[in-house]
């Protein structure tokens, strides 16, 4: 795969009160990635984009709802996250100090 078609496979850090929990607890952070991303691409867009190593990946496939009110219905779209543990000693700061 090209270093340029990396740089796709992570669409967002997703922040929220339980990633913030675990990337401290256990050393894991939360990506959005693109819906037909692998575990292997995913481990070396982030090891590309943040310099780190990479210990394991676990991927969640979130289906799309069905969403409306009165007359009007529209789905959401279908979700793919990656929980993304890091070796010992490295780490990702997004905030850049």
């Amino acid at each position: 795969m090209k270093q340029e078609d990396l740089y796709n496979v992570i669409l967002a850090p997703h922040i929220s009160e339980k990633t913030t929990n675990v990337a401290d607890k256990y050393r894991q952070y939360v990506f959005r990635v693109h819906p037909s991303a692998s575990k292997p691409t995913i481990k070396k867009a982030v090891e590309l984009m943040f310099k780190v190593k990479v210990e394991s990946i676990t991927v969640l496939n979130t289906r799309g709802k069905v969403k409306g009110s009165q007359r009007h219905y529209g789905f959401r779209a279908a979700t793919k996250k990656a929980y993304v543990r890091l070796k010992e000693g490295h780490d990702i700061d997004f905030v850049g100090a």
